[in-house]
């Protein structure tokens, strides 16, 4: 019991900061995203201390954080999203601006293409590891993955043709081709 203990630990201080990025793109907030992490990590723990054995702790809490995201997206009062003013609009052609449209774009997604998403090309998982994480077949992850890039695609071809040229634009185009 006490290498479990320890086994568990160990995850939580070294997943933490991974976990937390996942959540911040599929939420698109930090404050939500850390709120996400936080429940996740809660439901990992209690499921290791309660009666089942996990295997694997690092899949088992990606399963967790994403089916709590899209868990967390039905409920109707999260799809209010009041504003005082409009936003200030960025200055176009820094790598900010990539990183802004990027996480706009997602943002347009639906909650469970998000998470598509982001597990297939940021935690870079195969299709048959992301249709095991979220209980679904592959082909609906391919399915999945083609019309969120077809989204991506639309809502960043604007943006990444008028961002300097450089490294990043260019790991960005091939993601979203």
């Amino acid at each position: 019991m006490p290498s479990e203990d320890t086994e568990l630990r160990e995850f939580l201080s070294h997943r933490r900061n991974a976990l937390l990025r996942s959540a911040y793109l599929m939420c698109g907030d930090v404050h939500a995203a850390e709120d996400l992490v936080q429940n996740t990590l809660i439901k990992v723990v209690m499921a290791h201390r309660g009666r089942r054995r996990i295997d694997h702790i690092d899949a088992y809490a990606r399963r967790v954080l994403v089916t709590t995201f899209i868990a967390s997206r039905k409920r109707l009062w999260n799809r209010e999203e009041p504003h005082d003013s409009l936003p200030d609009v960025p200055v176009q052609g820094s790598d900010t601006d990539l990183g802004l449209a990027v996480r706009g774009a997602l943002q347009r997604l639906a909650p469970r293409q998000r998470a598509v998403l982001v597990m297939r090309f940021f935690e870079d998982q195969s299709v048959q590891a992301t249709a095991e994480l979220l209980g679904v077949s592959e082909g609906t992850i391919k399915s999945q993955t083609a019309r969120g890039l077809a989204v991506l695609r639309e809502a960043l071809g604007g943006a990444i043709g008028t961002l300097v040229e450089d490294e990043e634009a260019s790991k960005m185009r091939e993601v979203i081709r």
